[in-house]
């Protein structure tokens, strides 16, 4: 997505974020050609272009990266605006563009697989185009309010007796008789 343009800004891309690894080509201003490619695994991303002439590749870890947000790209003379899920980084050059699509029908679902595939968070785009992070979550655990469990229906309610979900554990109090000092509270033969 550098230099103000995306990978297939021309037409529909989409990487199946279950087949990787995968390798493609993005666009990029300062390359020779204004391409670079881009092989991504579920633990890498490995960058190469060529500058005057000169190679370079870099690797990064995809923990380095911000997590995969829904972007809105905006269409340039007659192309259309185009919806796109895009693996962001802190620095903008290394921004990748996922799933790039002029309709928006399956943006979600492809958002929610790759935020599920990589591990790493969902994030949206705010009106000033911040990103923030859409679920809260502690380490790779996403944190929601938990629901109560109904049992009216269960396919077990049968086999578990309801008088004991309505009883009160019991409790010791200074009338409940001990018996200390004793052998045996069980008689035997």
């Amino acid at each position: 997505m550098s230099g103000g343009h995306s990978a297939g800004s021309s037409r529909a891309l989409r990487l199946d974020p279950f087949a990787l690894p995968a390798r493609f080509e993005a666009c990029d201003a300062g390359a020779d050609g204004a391409v670079r490619e881009v092989e991504l695994h579920r633990q890498r991303v490995v960058m190469r272009r060529s500058v005057r002439g000169m190679r370079m590749a870099f690797n990064l870890p995809i923990s380095s990266y911000r997590g995969v947000s829904i972007r809105l790209l905006p269409g340039s003379g007659m192309e259309p605006s185009q919806v796109a899920v895009v693996l962001e980084h802190a620095d903008p050059l290394l921004a990748l563009p996922l799933y790039v699509s002029p309709d928006g029908d399956e943006i979600a679902a492809e958002w929610r697989a790759w935020g599920d595939t990589l591990g790493v968070p969902l994030l949206m785009c705010d009106a000033e185009g911040q990103l923030h992070e859409t679920f809260n979550h502690m380490g790779a655990v996403r944190l929601e309010a938990s629901c109560p469990r109904r049992r009216r229906r269960s396919a077990l309610r049968s086999r578990r007796p309801m008088m004991s979900m309505r009883r009160e554990t019991g409790a010791i109090d200074a009338s409940t008789p001990l018996h200390r000092d004793e052998r045996e509270i069980i008689a035997r033969n």
